[in-house]
């Protein structure tokens, strides 16, 4: 039986015999449907994402060389993020969560239809087949935005400069960003998932799994247990890549797959740099 949600692949059969997602979907369904249905439900849980991802970084930066297990995959290490910088970081992020984020999903609440929540959970080959198109679409969206407003001084300027405030990038400066591109990144967040007609909880899964991997660029440590080093044939950039591209900015506009920098020639391996000062 074809399930009627089904993304852009619903040519693939889902069939309710691997729909393990059921209990939890009818689940959520029973105790938690007025919240989930509301638009504010997927703003809290990313900026919760972001909190979450990026604390424990946060924590590794401030011990620094004393937790010397951590520190020595710093990328880095001359360049420290220090507490103002964190809170600066996090302030930015929250102000514009507050002000701008909010209000535009509030008016949106009176414009547009509440979205409808499906009886059927989507089967788990679902969730990793349209998780995987909405990340490949971002992706792509992401590159052609990221290198158009680094190519045009004027947009960069205004728009993108503040998210290269520091050469060497932590977990808190994630969402160091300016309105428009915040606004743009929520927009295509909002819009990819009704485009390919994907789940809601793929969508909550995929928003989880972006935020953790958009944190994880911004780390500033090549760990051996990072998913760039877990996925095969470097199809990942993670920290390294992302980290390269804070240091030599006309490299690695992609924010999580390689492909498109490879295709185009813009990706530069990592080149650690040592004995820096501190930003």
């Amino acid at each position: 039986m074809l399930n009627v949600t089904a993304g852009p692949l619903h040519f693939l059969t889902y069939s309710h015999s691997d729909n393990l997602l059921q209990p939890l979907w009818d689940h959520l369904l029973l105790h938690y449907r007025p919240y989930i249905s509301s638009p504010l439900f997927l703003v809290l849980l990313a900026f919760s994402s972001y909190v979450f991802f990026s604390v424990p970084f946060a924590v590794m930066d401030l011990l620094g060389d004393r937790v010397p297990l951590f520190y020595k995959y710093k990328i880095q290490p001359g360049r420290r993020p220090t507490v103002g910088m964190m809170v600066r970081s996090f302030r930015t992020a929250l102000f514009n969560h507050i002000f701008f984020v909010l209000p535009s999903v509030v008016v949106s609440m009176f414009i547009l239809p509440l979205p409808v929540m499906p009886q059927e959970a989507p089967s788990l080959r679902e969730v990793f087949i349209d998780g995987l198109a909405l990340l490949l679409v971002f992706d792509t969206q992401y590159y052609i935005w990221h290198v158009i407003h680094h190519k045009h001084v004027q947009l960069y300027r205004c728009i993108h400069a503040i998210h290269h405030e520091y050469v060497a990038p932590f977990s808190w400066s994630t969402e160091q960003l300016s309105i428009p591109e915040l606004m743009t990144v929520g927009f295509w967040s909002n819009q990819d998932p009704i485009l390919l007609k994907c789940h809601p909880l793929t969508t909550w899964c995929v928003t989880v799994l972006s935020i953790g991997m958009s944190v994880e660029d911004h780390i500033g440590y090549d760990l051996p247990w990072g998913l760039n080093r877990l996925v095969p044939f470097g199809l990942l950039g993670g920290a390294p890549a992302h980290d390269m591209h804070h240091q030599k900015p006309n490299s690695n506009y992609a924010p999580f797959f390689s492909h498109w920098d490879r295709i185009f020639g813009t990706a530069v391996p990592l080149k650690r740099e040592k004995n820096i000062d501190r930003q």
